[in-house]
This record gives C-alpha cells, structure tokens and sequence, in this order.
C-alpha cells in the first residue's frame, strides 16, 4: 500500500513515524525508576574519603556519613535496597552520563553549568562559606580585610565570593585547601576563604590560634545529581527529599554528621529549597 503514496504523503508519513519512535525511546530512557524498582536498589554513588559525607569508618571500614544516610533513607522510600558506590569527584558527572549510578550525592554544590549537564534535585543542604583569620589578628569582620590578602583554592567557589563580597582586599589563589590554609599560618595572607565544614577541620588542628568571622560569604546550595531525561526518577527522590524534611529526618541527619556534638558544629540554617530558586 506504501508505494501507491505520493511522495509527499511518504515523507509525512516517514516523519511521523520518526517521532513516534523517538518518543518511545525518551520514555524507555526516563524509565530508570521502573528499572530500579525491578532490580530492587538503588544504586547512589558518593565521595570515597570526604568526612563527614562519605568516608570509611576506622574500625569497621564500612562507608558512613551524611551522603551515605541519605542514600539509604531514599532507597527506603522508594522500597529497595541501597547498593553504595564510592568514586572520585571528577567521576560524578561521568558516571550519571554512562549510567552506571542512579543518583550522585557528593557535594554536587549548584552551578548553572553543572545543571546544563545533569539534573538537580531539590537544594537539601546549604553550607555556609567562611573566611579563617588568626585569633589574635584583631580582625573580626569583612571591612577589616580591605587591604589585606586572602587566600581561597583556585577557582574554588569561596573564592569567586571573597572577590565579590570583600573587593577591598586581594584574593591570592592556591591549588588546595592545605596549601591555602598554610600560607595564612605562615602570615602570607590575612584570611582563608573555605567552606565551613573544610574549615572546621584545619581549625580543630591549632588549638584556638584560628578562628571564623561571624559572617558568611554565601551559602553554598547542594543537590542530587540524576542523569537528564529521568523526570520519573527526579519526582520520586524530590517525594522521597520532601518527606524527610517533613518528618525531621534531615535534620536528624545533619545533627548527627554536622551538629554541635559534632568537630563541625554547623547549624542548618536552610531548609529543603526547590532548585528552581537558584536556576533563574
């Protein structure tokens, strides 16, 4: 019957058939929940060694923290069992890409390019970014600083916000957080931009000779990462997200890896916050 079709009919006929095949492999790819769901877990990559996300507790050797609690607690919610999979930061986004995780939790902070790349769940976390002065310095806020050098991790996001929100002083770049501390230790620098969980643990180490100012360059906002074309998958884990703040198991969370029993003693001051907040 197809060859008594005029050619014009032909090519409409081809493209409509075209789309429909498409449209049927979109919805096979944004089926990944179904697949979860037919496996019986959920497979959730995060960091290897970044206390207090995911790191390997000493005694058991077993991953714990905050990123591992949370992966586990959205596995619960949507019936299946957590498989856990450790990996390096330059993998998260790789990973989501090939498929061989569901979802990322590690410290996927929000970027918008980021965000061109992946889908973000809802903001569950927000840290605080800090800037580390001695305690002796006398300087006890950021209009101190103008004049002064601060140090931050090349390209690091403290750093884009301590030359925004500090213009008065001089931001000096260094490849990592240790060698950035250190050049404030030696008095190179007056102030260490860092995320205050980072921060925290350098400060433990000198015995009160450091110390945060008061104030905050910015909150950092952290999501989930999930492969793009998974709306079924990024609904079920914003249900599964919203439920836990509702419930107060986030903040049980976060009291328990970040609260004041805690080397961090970081208050979470931000709630659960639609992603779209940030993507304007």
């Amino acid at each position: 019957m197809f060859r008594f079709l005029s050619n014009r009919a032909r090519r409409t006929l081809f493209g409509t058939v075209v789309i429909a095949l498409c449209a049927t492999s979109t919805a096979a790819q944004a089926n990944r929940l179904e697949e979860i769901k037919a496996r019986g877990k959920l497979i959730c990559a995060t960091l290897s060694g970044s206390e207090p996300l995911a790191f390997q507790d000493p005694k058991t050797r077993q991953y714990v923290g905050f990123d591992v609690d949370t992966c586990a607690a959205i596995a619960k919610r949507l019936g299946v069992a957590l498989e856990h999979k450790p990996i390096a930061v330059e993998a998260r986004i790789p990973e989501l890409a090939l498929g061989r995780v569901d979802v990322v939790a590690a410290a996927m902070g929000y970027t918008k390019e980021r965000a061109e790349q992946i889908a973000y769940t809802d903001i569950h976390y927000q840290i605080p970014l800090k800037i580390i002065v001695a305690s002796n310095s006398g300087i006890e806020k950021f209009a101190d600083l103008a004049g002064k050098k601060i140090s931050a991790n090349k390209g690091s996001t403290p750093e884009l916000y301590a030359r925004s929100k500090i213009p008065g002083a001089e931001v000096v770049t260094y490849q990592d957080g240790s060698t950035g501390f250190l050049a404030l230790a030696q008095g190179k620098v007056q102030g260490f931009a860092i995320a205050q969980a980072t921060g925290a643990r350098f400060i433990e180490t000198t015995g009160g000779k450091f110390k945060f100012l008061d104030e905050s360059l910015a909150f950092e906002p952290t999501g989930l990462g999930i492969k793009k074309g998974e709306p079924e998958l990024l609904a079920a884990v914003n249900k599964a997200l919203r439920d836990m703040e509702a419930s107060g198991e986030l903040d049980a969370l976060w009291t328990k890896w970040y609260g004041p029993e805690t080397r961090f003693k970081i208050v979470r001051e931000k709630k659960l916050t639609p992603v779209s907040a940030f993507s304007n």
